[in-house]
């Protein structure tokens, strides 16, 4: 599933006023946290998380890899926080 322009522009919109549900710490992407993220986009949908990297390359690393393994989509990175969607089957 692909997001179109008009539809991650939507989600940043309400993202904007979420507060950060998941936090990347020294440990880095878990298989606690990718169950954690799991939940959370099984309940929000939308969800914002922080990774508590200094490296830039590091924190794309990490985001790209909790993105593969939750199956959801990158909405927006701004920094050490970035923006998951993933559309809940059960609401579909």
């Amino acid at each position: 599933m692909s997001l179109d322009n008009k539809k991650k522009r939507a989600l940043k919109s309400q993202a904007h006023h979420l507060k950060v549900i998941i936090q990347v710490g020294q440990h880095g992407v878990s298989e606690s946290l990718v169950a954690e993220t799991d939940n959370a986009l099984n309940t929000h949908e939308l969800i914002k998380v922080q990774i508590q990297s200094d490296d830039r390359d590091g924190r794309k690393a990490a985001a790209a890899e909790l993105v593969a393994k939750t199956n959801a989509e990158l909405v927006h990175k701004i920094g050490k926080i970035f923006v998951l969607y993933r559309q809940n089957k059960d609401a579909a």
